[in-house]
């Protein structure tokens, strides 16, 4: 593989953000390229270069010096053409207005599958991120916690409303804080709390200190902060030196579990695409775009270009020179793939989910790589690597693009059902059933089936596992209690 290959699949993979610091080294490199911000301005390289000096700079200045000409990049006439940064979905949800056979052919090939990934330590999102794929496979429910980790603030507390959240989402409010009991207990200890107290709380629960004259301290804070000791020792019923020992536990607790992540800042989610509500007098559906606020732009310097090759003299020099603005041109144009794959792939999944942008979480539809693929002609390498690490901003929240994937049951009719429609609905069953009627396995089977849902009840109780809910036996007991 060469070294425009590898360039080509790691621009594929990096978000606008990661993308836009990879092109600070690219840019920096490489004397004929321009790199041009949000307000349209560029970073001057005839300012930073002197052609006068072409022999020492070009001496410094190696990068992609080895690299072949000629077929290091070959985009069909249709691939780049266009150069829009938007998609319209209309109602009927079968128009991608003029969405083509798909990108390059070298961004699909299997054999190409690089993964260029630098060795850091991970954010806190990404810390939660992976527990909450550990906690649970149920799609839906790592959408919702997904959107709830987003909402934290600095200090890692959890300050929006679940009710908020519930009717961004159009799910159950019970659903949401079922969840977040689950997630309060990742690591860091406190993360999550919805305030000083009931974080401090959460901490002093997993130490095994968590008391009635403990709690009663933490309902009396502002006594603390004014150091009324004793009207703390009244409040919570102990002498001073029991007082002293609670005070000092309290002061071994972290007031704010996100700061152990250093570079964790509130809301680092970047939309890469945002898709928006049409204008019914435009026809309705959904407008999909770029976020052009963070996409970065190079620009090839021609002028100076020009003014440097009419000063070279040697034969290295030139052929160096060659070279550089080869390899300037074909990643200006690889960049404008990157972005129209990434719209294709968004757009597609809009489409394909427009009941869940419609109608909520439960709407979910299912869908995997292969069907992307196909719909937009390019390999499933390619999608799997445009959705990774990639999100879009909707009416109901940012998510990630992988989020949208879910397996599909063949129901008894012939229709096509998500397994995580499945899972929430046999949730939603045992959720709502009553402590005298509980639901075995097979009385679930025969609720699905009257919804022409034909599952086994292996797969029932397979579901009602992944999703940590006990059998209808320990529920009855649990229930009766």
């Amino acid at each position: 593989m060469n070294q425009q290959m590898q360039q080509a699949i790691k621009l594929l993979q990096l978000s606008n953000v990661e993308l836009n610091e990879y092109l600070e080294e690219i840019v920096e490199a490489n004397p004929l390229l321009e790199k041009e911000d949000a307000s349209g301005t560029h970073e001057s390289i005839t300012e930073r270069k002197d052609s006068d000096s072409m022999d020492d700079n070009f001496a410094q200045d190696d990068w992609d010096k080895s690299s072949e000409s000629g077929d290091s990049y070959e985009a069909s006439e249709s691939e780049m053409s266009g150069g829009g940064e938007s998609h319209d979905i209309g109602d009927n949800a079968n128009d991608l207005l003029g969405v083509g056979a798909g990108g390059s052919h070298k961004f699909d090939d299997p054999e190409y599958s690089f993964e260029n990934r630098l060795s850091k330590e991970p954010s806190l999102r990404e810390h939660l991120m992976d527990q909450l794929h550990i906690m649970t496979e149920d799609t839906r429910d790592r959408m919702i916690g997904a959107l709830l980790i987003d909402q934290l603030d600095e200090a890692g507390y959890l300050r929006a409303d679940p009710e908020d959240l519930a009717a961004r989402l159009e799910c159950s409010e019970d659903r949401i804080n079922k969840l977040l009991t689950r997630m309060k207990y990742f690591d860091p200890a406190g993360i999550f709390a919805r305030d000083l107290a009931d974080c401090l709380a959460m901490q002093l629960d997993e130490a095994g200190q968590l008391d009635t004259p403990m709690l009663r301290l933490l309902d009396n804070l502002d006594l603390l902060a004014a150091h009324e000791w004793d009207k703390l020792c009244k409040a919570c019923d102990v002498n001073r030196e029991y007082l002293n020992d609670m005070i000092e536990e309290v002061r071994r607790m972290q007031p704010k579990p996100a700061s152990d992540f250093d570079h964790f800042v509130a809301q680092t989610v970047v939309p890469d695409v945002y898709m928006r509500p049409r204008p019914k007098n435009l026809g309705g559906g959904w407008h999909v775009e770029l976020n052009t606020a963070t996409l970065p732009k190079v620009l090839v310097n021609q002028e100076y270009y020009t003014t440097v090759a009419s000063k070279a003299s040697r034969k290295d020099d030139k052929e160096f020179l060659t070279s550089q603005m080869q390899s300037a041109n074909w990643l200006v144009r690889a960049l404008d793939q990157r972005a129209q794959t990434i719209l294709k792939v968004a757009s597609e999944i809009v489409e394909q989910q427009n009941a869940f942008f419609l109608y909520g979480i439960e709407f979910l539809q299912p869908m995997n790589l292969k069907d992307i693929a196909e719909a937009i002609e390019m390999h499933e390498s390619t999608v799997s690597r445009v959705t990774t690490n990639k999100y879009i901003g909707t009416p109901r929240g940012v998510f990630e693009l992988k989020y949208f994937f879910s397996t599909a049951l063949i129901g008894a009719d012939g229709l096509v059902h998500s397994a995580e429609a499945v899972k929430s609905k046999i949730k939603t069953m045992i959720d709502d059933e009553a402590p005298d009627a509980i639901l075995s396995d097979d009385k679930i089977v025969e609720i699905l089936a009257k919804d022409h849902i034909d599952i086994a009840r292996r797969t029932v109780a397979k579901y009602r596992e992944a999703m940590n809910i006990p059998s209808s036996v320990q529920r009855r007991k649990m229930k009766k209690q």
